[in-house]
């Protein structure tokens, strides 16, 4: 297999201290700007979105509460209510994992 940048360890550590060698803001889970932007604005209830996706109320909950993430199967439910695109949320709950892992691997070292 041929060296490159993503394949070489090397390369890979630079990478990673690049991105962060500036600190990064606290991202909003998008859980809670799903609360914040979506539910509240629309005066929906939790149970309310939960019934319009055909999701589970439990669900709903708990990414609202930020101890679930969205999926990609949700985050196509959510760009269709919300005429955004499925990417707006995954992107949204990518920067928050990248964000958790980046805290919890400088607890680590």
């Amino acid at each position: 297999m041929p060296v490159t940048p993503l394949t070489d360890s090397k390369h890979l550590t630079i990478a990673i201290r690049r991105a962060t060698a500036f600190p990064m803001r606290k991202p909003e889970h998008p859980g809670l700007l799903l609360q914040r932007c979506y539910l509240a604005p629309l005066q929906l209830t939790q149970s309310d979105l939960a019934r319009m996706l055909g999701i589970s109320r439990r669900r709903v909950n708990e990414i609202v509460n930020g101890q679930r993430a969205i999926t990609a199967d949700t985050a196509l439910k959510l760009a269709q209510q919300f005429h955004t695109s499925p990417m707006f949320w995954l992107e949204k709950q990518q920067l928050w994992e990248l964000y958790q892992a980046l805290r919890s691997r400088s607890v680590r070292d």
